[in-house]
């Protein structure tokens, strides 16, 4: 199991530099951002399309330092009801596909998007109640005529590049929990899986590691992000955790991102690495940081630290005594 960073927060220094920082922290893999919210400060994904001689010197400068590219990051909205922001959206992430392919990348992190509660609406809108009725309204027209037809589409193009697509749950977009991830793999292909990133389900209630049993049993974690949520009872506890208080108001919010090891303990990265392995992942631990309360650099340094004592390097050996 590799630790990996997503780079974003480093996109103010040049890829060569960020790569040989990354490089000394031990870090083997990054993650990249080819369009949408992640930017693309280190990749410019129209030239890398149309420039072969460009993809070479980007996978010679990163093997140089001992780095692969786990993913490529394009997190958008394609579902949006404004038809020329949804076609920005779809444009990237078909893209980033099609570059991945070319890269000899496996995978592509997006979000789900988030339609209109009905055709002609102008915001998109999240459905959390299926009461009053025209909610529940909202919800089967924003998944059987929005999201299946345009992720069984998009299934497809992945599907002719080799490609899987890794949708991290996030509320605010339609699929933000498990079982909405699968529900639409099931009704798509197995293209579609999850980019496995805790943080945001840490504050809904969801136990992390009971979901990535859940995911794991369907062969539905593509790729895992990793990072760090608190919840702050002394706030939640009056206000919920339904929180629209601004990320920069941290002592008034109910919960916030942290840097791993910040929301939980050492021992439950542990256990969220063990059960990552009993269910196959294999693949990296990518370092989301998102934490306000401390530096780019100071957050992922202390994330590798806590993942460099968790993650295994060896394969799991025979269990001599249980025979």
């Amino acid at each position: 199991m590799d630790i990996g960073v997503l780079t974003v927060p480093l996109g103010g220094e040049p890829i060569d530099d960020a790569a040989a920082y990354l490089a000394d922290l031990g870090v083997d893999a990054v993650e990249l951002g080819v369009g949408g919210w992640p930017g693309e400060d280190h990749v410019d994904r129209g030239a890398l399309l149309d420039d072969g001689a460009a993809r070479e010197e980007l996978l010679a400068l990163l093997d140089g330092r001992g780095l692969r590219i786990s993913a490529l990051a394009t997190h958008n909205n394609p579902l949006h009801p404004d038809e020329e922001r949804a076609a920005t959206a779809d444009r990237e992430l078909r893209e980033a596909i099609e570059l991945a392919d070319l890269l000899g990348v496996g995978t592509v992190t997006c979000f789900s998007g988030l339609p209109a509660g009905a055709p002609g609406d102008s915001t998109p809108n999240w459905v959390t109640a299926p009461w009053p009725t025209e909610h529940a309204d909202a919800l089967d027209y924003q998944w059987d005529e929005v999201a299946i037809p345009y992720w069984r589409d998009v299934a497809a193009h992945a599907d002719q590049h080799g490609v899987d697509v890794a949708i991290e749950m996030h509320p605010n977009m339609l699929v933000y929990e498990p079982t909405g991830l699968v529900a639409l793999r099931e009704a798509t292909s197995d293209r579609i899986g999850a980019n496995f990133d805790p943080s945001h389900l840490y504050w809904q209630g969801i136990d992390a590691t009971e979901a990535i049993r859940f995911l794991g049993e369907r062969d539905a974690i593509h790729h895992v992000h990793a990072k760090d949520t608190e919840v702050y009872e002394v706030r939640s506890r009056v206000k919920g955790v339904l929180d629209t208080t601004g990320y920069a108001e941290e002592a008034d919010r109910s919960w916030l991102f942290r840097s791993i090891g910040y929301g939980h303990g050492e021992g439950h990265w542990k256990d969220v690495v063990s059960t990552l392995r009993m269910v196959g992942y294999e693949g990296a631990l990518s370092i989301e940081h998102e934490d306000s309360l401390t530096s780019s650099r100071e957050g992922l340094e202390k994330a590798v630290d806590v993942l460099d004592r968790a993650v295994f390097e060896t394969e799991p050996g025979d269990a001599y005594w249980a025979e």
